[in-house]
């Protein structure tokens, strides 16, 4: 997915809203997240990258920043949710764009319950993923946060926008931000986009504001169908808000924490309940060169730091390959465990092999991309090879080759005449 540009809507009172429109499915589907600004920092985060590029896959989706934080205004404070819903609808209407579906994580939510109980003719349905209708615990509600865990979040405000800060804060709230968000590299970019959200003070205030966010009594007045998202040992909580609204749905999450396996399932039960279709795959054939890498001694090294660690060191790999690859114009078509596939437009960039392949969004397939892993497969450590076609079409460049000598590759036909990239 192209990163689009950014756009600024205009609030009531001339407050400047940033957003940005993914995809362009038939279904309008308005995303909020949870505090964190979202726009133009999503493109750094592989796990936030999959999440937005799957829901735009059957949807036309619009993330905005709140007033007071990211690319809107920061001259401002931060909104109720009153002004929130005022904000969502100042969106819309730059796109005019009258009804959609509203969804979001967390606390997130809460400002489109609002939204859906008091403009009802604005709202198609909700959608919910980890749904809080309180931030906070009290008698005969027991799922929000306790005194401790304010004690600890105040403590921690204190180191806003610093890697510590995002390390306990991943750590506090592991039990929601567990498994595909508590690698090494997405502490990394939690405290760089944390930084880019707002200044300590501001963090303080939207702390504030999450705490007292309560929708409870809002519930009943919701007319619009809502899709809940979560984990099958929160099902006492589902149970709670479905007796207090009209219609639900539920889909619940195997495990305790989010993964990167969790968000297809996950995207199909949204793009169900919307009642979007798939979005067609649009096969294509170009001229495209291709890229493959291989983590020298990956097998001994999995064994030697663990699962976990190996995990987490695979997610860091994939971050950098991506940032690297965006440097130099290329497509990250996806992970092979120990290694990584991309593609790109022209050879002089990287490459192991150009040659006629088929698109499938930004995935390949075809007898270029077999002839790039069989050429990969014999490249040492520290090694680039390439075909001869790479070194044909890279003339000018720069670059220099050694003659590797011609060599079969397994299931390909004929001889291939490989070099070595100097």
């Amino acid at each position: 997915m192209e990163r689009p540009d950014v756009r600024f809507a205009r609030a009531a009172d001339d407050a400047y809203l940033a957003y940005q429109v993914l995809g362009d499915g038939p279904t309008v589907l308005f995303w909020q997240e949870d505090t964190m600004a979202l726009v133009d920092e999503l493109w750094e985060s592989p796990q936030e990258l999959a999440w937005h590029e799957g829901l735009a896959g059957f949807a036309r989706v619009i993330i905005y920043d709140r007033r007071g934080i990211g690319l809107s205004s920061r001259n401002v404070a931060p909104g109720s949710l009153e002004v929130q819903v005022q904000d969502t609808l100042a969106v819309l209407d730059a796109e005019g764009i009258e009804r959609a579906v509203f969804g979001g994580f967390l606390e997130a939510g809460a400002t489109n319950v609002l939204l859906a109980a008091t403009r009802p003719e604005r709202v198609r349905a909700l959608v919910r993923a980890l749904p809080i209708p309180s931030s906070a615990s009290d008698e005969g509600y027991r799922w929000g946060v306790d005194d401790g865990y304010l004690a600890k979040e105040q403590a921690l405000l204190e180191r806003w926008g610093t890697e510590g800060w995002a390390r306990e804060f991943v750590e506090l709230n592991a039990d929601v931000l567990g498994g595909a968000f508590s690698t090494e590299s997405y502490i990394r970019f939690l405290a760089r986009v944390s930084r880019r959200t707002c200044t300590p003070d501001v963090a303080k205030e939207l702390a504030r504001i999450w705490l007292e966010t309560d929708v409870r009594d809002v519930l009943p007045a919701v007319q619009a169908p809502m899709l809940m998202l979560n984990y099958a040992d929160e099902r006492d909580l589902l149970a709670y808000i479905a007796d207090r609204m009209q219609r639900t749905e539920t889909y619940l999450l195997p495990g305790t924490t989010l993964e990167f396996e969790d968000f297809p399932p996950m995207h199909d039960a949204i793009r169900r309940f919307v009642g979007a279709e798939r979005a067609p795959i649009g096969l294509d054939s170009v001229l495209a060169t291709v890229l493959f890498t291989d983590i020298v001694g990956s097998t001994e090294l999995a064994a030697k730091v663990g699962d976990a660690r190996w995990k987490e060191m695979i997610a860091d790999h994939d971050a950098r390959a991506r940032a690297e690859l965006e440097r130099f114009h290329g497509v990250f078509v996806g992970s092979t465990g120990d290694g990584l596939l991309a593609r790109f437009d022209g050879p002089a960039r990287a490459g192991c092999h150009t040659g006629e392949v088929e698109l499938d969004g930004d995935h390949v397939r075809g007898l270029a991309v077999h002839i790039g892993a069989r050429v990969a497969s014999m490249a040492g450590a520290g090694e680039v090879w390439a075909t001869s076609t790479v070194k044909d079409l890279t003339a000018g460049s720069g670059l220099t080759f050694t003659d590797a000598g011609e060599h079969e590759l397994k299931g390909v036909p004929d001889r291939w005449h490989l070099y070595r990239v100097a």
